[in-house]
């Protein structure tokens, strides 16, 4: 019987571990938006939650799904600490 590609298990033919990386991520922004929430604003919480995301995203690139490490995942990250840095500097 020939397939067509589609998943009946509605699963598709994603990779277990991707539930789980993203289930990490989401467990880390969620105390640091209801942590920071009371005295942040919202263009911190979203900056803070890039660099969460790129500093769960690039390992799980790296080891997990074997993509070769990149120059580019370098100036990523510094422009996200740049952004970073700039957000939660003092006026």
């Amino acid at each position: 019987m020939p397939t067509s590609g589609i998943s009946t298990t509605g699963r598709g033919d994603r990779r277990p571990g991707l539930v789980g990386i993203a289930l990490f991520e989401y467990l880390l922004q969620v105390p640091a938006n209801r942590i920071g929430l009371p005295r942040d604003v919202s263009g911190q919480l979203k900056i803070l939650q890039e660099a969460i995301t790129l500093a769960v995203f690039v390992p799980f690139a790296v080891f997990y799904m074997q993509q070769p490490l990149k120059l580019d995942y370098l100036w990523a990250g510094l422009c996200i600490l740049a952004a970073v840095y700039f957000i939660f500097r003092s006026p």
